[in-house]
């Protein structure tokens, strides 16, 4: 029988945290004082020092998610902190340092809007870092999605190109990182000329300004095409992401940055002949722990941008607001004290 292993001090009885009581607007994220949850044989509790804030809670706040969703509901996909209680066999030892992902946290069960989070040992990713915590909360969900993506999504290889659209998102960007660490000639685009320049810095061979129709540009630098697309605009410039794909070539959907989750009146003859359509929405099991470290040490060398940062679960609010309405980009973070 394994004996659970915890901190030097116990965890206390209760704990602060947002809750959604209802679906609704803004005023429906609640901070409510909640019992600490008690941890499963199997599962981690961990002490939550940051965690970011995602569409996926703006969709499961205002209702608008699946049927796993139950209410009330403490939401929050990812989380980053320190192992707070863990079975002693698990080799996550109190005090360590991990992050946490998807696995229907936040939806099915309460999720990282908290000082304390239990998930079960299999989505705990451990880690070692300096860098702040605001930072390292930026992480999971990004690396996982742009890894899961590039890999199970893709199969990229070395020596074939990238073509990332949607290339100055967080995804994006960790993506032409983890693309140029494979051996990948990248293109990435965005809508805004100036911002070549940073797409260049993260390793981008070939910025593209994305006026919603680059499969001539994207022609002019590969003829034949690219060998995989990283959709992350969405459906409504998919069918011109299939232009830039060669034969053979594989397209992987990922986000819908610019809205539009639904093809109207799609038909499979939409797809080019040849070119293949894959999407990804992956678990913590996708990125493994050594490709994690190795992002984080590319976030110290500074290939990738401070996040956005919120501290305190007073401003989970107008964190979830930036993120709705887009008018400050970047990853959003929201940083607990100790």
């Amino acid at each position: 029988m394994s004996h659970p292993t915890a901190g030097d001090g116990a965890a206390p009885a209760t704990m602060r945290a947002i809750v959604v009581t209802r679906p609704g607007d803004l005023d429906a994220l609640e901070i409510k004082d909640v019992p600490v949850p008690p941890r499963k044989p199997g599962w981690v509790r961990i002490k939550v020092r940051a965690f970011g804030v995602n569409e996926s809670e703006v969709t499961t706040r205002k209702g608008e998610s699946d049927s796993e969703v139950t209410y009330p509901r403490i939401p929050g996909i990812e989380g980053v902190g320190i192992v707070d209680e863990a079975d002693a066999d698990s080799g996550l030892r109190p005090g360590r340092q991990v992050a946490t992902m998807m696995g229907n946290m936040g939806r099915s069960y309460d999720g990282a809007y908290a000082q304390y989070v239990t998930v079960p040992a299999g989505q705990v990713i451990p880690f070692g870092t300096s860098l702040p915590w605001d930072v390292v909360g930026a992480l999971p969900e990004m690396f996982q999605t742009a890894y899961g993506s590039l890999t199970r999504g893709l199969d990229l290889k070395p020596g074939q190109t990238l073509l990332i659209r949607g290339g100055t998102s967080t995804v994006g960007l960790s993506a032409a990182t983890m693309a140029k660490d494979i051996g990948a000639t990248v293109i990435s685009t965005t809508r805004n000329a100036d911002r070549g320049d940073e797409l260049r810095a993260m390793g981008v061979d070939h910025p593209v300004v994305d006026d919603g129709r680059i499969a001539e540009k994207v022609r002019g630098l590969v003829p034949q095409g690219v060998d995989a697309a990283l959709e992350l605009v969405g459906c409504t410039v998919l069918p011109d992401t299939f232009g830039c794909v060669r034969v053979h070539g594989s397209v992987c959907f990922t986000g819908a940055l610019g809205g539009g989750w639904t093809v109207p009146d799609f038909t499979p003859f939409m797809i080019p002949s040849g070119v293949r359509l894959t999407s990804y929405a992956g678990e913590a099991a996708d990125l493994p722990a050594q490709v994690f470290q190795q992002q984080l040490q590319a976030i110290a060398e500074g290939r990738l941008n401070v996040p956005v940062a919120y501290r305190g679960l007073e401003q989970v609010r107008d964190a979830q607001a930036d993120v709705e309405s887009g008018r400050t980009p970047g990853k959003h973070v929201v940083l607990l004290d100790d």
